[in-house]
């Protein structure tokens, strides 16, 4: 109920300024919490960076208050480490911190590929997955890696939410940022990935026939390589800092 309320409006009317508009606390906490981890994701905040609070504050244009608040919910996700007086520090993702990671993203989006085939889902619900291969077909075209990793999250995003496990999207929803930034960060280290289109395709064709084994398993295979590329180019290049 209270995040229904907050969506509602960003101003609320004060009583007791004869009718004036006064802004919502709330939603200055959730509009921080939202640039400050846009920030994070897009590597405009690079991991190690230390900031005061004040700093992050001012860098916003907005109070302390919302701030602090949009940092221990980012701390809670694994994105932040909030440091008593010295503001906040954005967390490393190390080699082994990566390979944990898609450990478990493997294996529950494996499972939700499965979950997936065997519901039957009708042609407007395979849209969302026809539309993402589409969306990073074309930005291969164009040439446009990072139009690609928007797409190719929405694939997964649309993935895990069409398993109908509310529990599973939970999970998978506290570790996917931090994966998420380390892909954004090495998308021009890496080959073009034409394989990961061809291997999406392949996925929903298996869900469209219902085959929940093979949605599972190539799936599977899908993540290994991605995660096993990721794990191996963090090594190489000693980018232990992401």
């Amino acid at each position: 109920m209270a995040r229904a309320a907050k969506a509602g409006s960003a101003l609320r009317r004060d009583k007791g300024a004869t009718g004036a508009f006064a802004f919502d606390e709330g939603s200055q906490r959730d509009r921080a919490y939202a640039e400050i981890r846009r920030r994070i994701l897009e590597n405009e905040i690079r991991p190690g960076v230390q900031m005061l609070e004040t700093e992050v504050a001012d860098m916003l244009a907005m109070s302390r208050t919302p701030v602090r608040e949009a940092l221990i919910k980012l701390e809670e996700e694994g994105l932040v480490e909030v440091r008593p007086r010295h503001g906040m520090r954005v967390k490393p993702v190390s080699p082994e911190d990566m390979r944990e990671i898609y450990d478990v993203l493997t294996s529950l989006e494996a499972t939700a590929a499965c979950l997936t085939a065997r519901r039957n889902l009708s042609e407007d619900e395979l849209a969302g997955f026809d539309a993402a291969v589409a969306a990073m077909d074309a930005a291969l075209e164009s040439g446009d890696l990072r139009a690609w990793a928007i797409a190719d999250q929405a694939f997964h995003d649309h993935l895990v939410i069409s398993s109908g496990n509310r529990r599973l999207q939970d999970i998978v929803a506290t570790i996917r940022d931090q994966a998420h930034r380390v892909r954004m960060a090495t998308l021009t280290l890496r080959p073009l990935p034409t394989a990961s289109n061809d291997d999406h395709r392949a996925v929903v064709a298996a869900i469209r026939l219902g085959d929940a084994d093979a949605a599972r398993r190539i799936h599977r295979e899908h993540r290994k390589r991605s995660g096993k590329m990721l794990v191996e180019l963090l090594e190489r290049l000693g980018l232990a800092a992401m």
